[in-house]
Formats: C-alpha cells, structure tokens, sequence
C-alpha cells in the first residue's frame, strides 16, 4: 500500500479512504500480503485527473460504477446522449484472467483470446477483462463444459454476428422504409432533428422492440425443429439400412 500510494502521489492515509469508498479495486490477496498493480495505480491517477477538474469524489464514484456496469458515461454526463434508448439489454461481465480460466479451463488459448477480441466478446481494461454479454458468456460456458471446443464457439459466434447484423439490416430498412417515412425525410441534413420527430421515433422503436425478437425466436425454434426431424429421420434410415444389409448377408 505505502509503494501504491507513493507511485501515486498521495498518502496512505488518502488511500485508505478511497478504498473504504470502493473507488479503488480491492488487492490480490496471498495471505497476509495485499499486491496492488497497474490496474490500480491507473484507477487513482484518474481520480487525481477527475479531482483536478472538479469533480467530487461521490461524482466519481458514480462515474467508475457506471463504467464498471457498461452504462455510457457521456449519457450520465449529459454528454452525447442517444437520440433513443438502447436496443440491447445486455449486462457486461468484468473478469479477472483467473475467473476466465475458471469458465473455460484448458481453452484459454492465445488463439482463442485473439478471436474473442476480434469478434468482440472481450475487452481488455487493465489487468482485467470485460465481456460484451452475461448471456452470451452463459451460453458459451455451457457449451464449452457440455465438450464443444471454445475454438469451435467462437467460430459460430463469428457466423451467429453475421447473420444477426443481416437480419438488424432487414428489420431496419422495413421500418425506415414503411413506418418512419413521414419523419425521417423531415429531418435536416446538417442539424439534429425536431424534439417531436425524436419522441415520435423512440416511441415507434419502443413500440416495436419486441417483434424482431419474436419473430426471430419464432423462426429459429421452428428451423431447429425441422432440422433436428431431418438428422433424426437420416439416422434412422441409416440404422434400418445397416439392419437390412446384416439380414442379407446371414445365412440361410
């Protein structure tokens, strides 16, 4: 802690205080001794930063969480918010390499990491990484344990994000094209839209939020019911036809 706080400029005693105010990570524990790292000395020479400008340490506090939650910091600084609320509702997931290794064991691979920043599943933020979903990160997890190769996971979740960028593409033009019409050609080119046309386009858009996802749950349900038919129907033939030949064969 004392060579924390002198890599930092500032006393223990200060240091303390933002630990009791979880403005600071906790240490890596071995025993009795607290190791503290890059990580932190970066997370108290942007409180000093923050400090400096004027912002007040319950203002800070509100800014690591929300940056440690995924929440957009400019949109709780009033900064640069969304003309409409996110579509998505997806949690990220903070990770120390530890607790990775914990959800894919012998998969962690410099392979793997590299594919997983690639796609965007990862992020690194410090010594610790940041996982784009809890769901996606759920599913993957579950995949990996029930003996499907992480390699293999993320390939599909490469053709899974290709396929999904194609079917946003689908569902937006449908509602550019056959819903928005009267707002959106309204819109000047060099200027942000009216207050009105905003809450006219947030509201349509939160009207229809649940339908792209019925319908996509709907057709896949019934795509993977078709397909499983169909391995089903082939394995069975495949049975019958190795019976049949073994019959043939026998002596009579």
């Amino acid at each position: 802690m004392a060579e924390l706080a002198k890599e930092a400029g500032i006393t223990v005693r200060t240091l303390r205080f933002y630990r009791e105010r979880k403005l600071i990570p906790p240490p890596r524990r071995e025993g009795r001794i607290a190791w503290y790292n890059e990580h932190h000395l970066a997370r108290l020479r942007t409180i000093g930063a923050l400090l400096e400008r004027g912002h007040t340490l319950g203002g800070i506090g509100e800014l690591l969480a929300a940056f440690e939650s995924g929440r957009d910091v400019g949109e709780l600084l009033g900064l640069d918010a969304p003309l409409v609320p996110p579509w998505s509702e997806e949690t990220p997931v903070r990770l120390t390499p530890e607790e990775l290794a914990d959800h894919f064991r012998n998969d962690i691979t410099p392979e793997n990491l590299t594919a997983s920043l690639d796609i965007g599943y990862l992020a690194v933020d410090g010594d610790e990484f940041v996982h784009i979903s809890r769901r996606l990160l759920d599913a993957s997890t579950e995949l990996v344990n029930k003996g499907v190769p992480l390699a293999a996971v993320l390939e599909a979740g490469r053709q899974v994000r290709a396929h999904a960028d194609a079917l946003a593409d689908l569902f937006t033009t449908l509602i550019r094209t056959y819903v928005l019409t009267d707002v959106l050609p309204s819109t000047p080119a060099d200027g942000p839209p009216a207050p009105q046309d905003v809450d006219r386009i947030a509201d349509t858009l939160d009207t229809l939020r649940p339908l792209p996802k019925g319908v996509v749950e709907a057709e896949l349900s019934m795509a993977m019911d078709r397909r499983i038919r169909r391995e089903i129907e082939q394995w069975l033939r495949a049975c019958g036809g190795e019976g049949e030949e073994g019959r043939e064969g026998e002596p009579g």
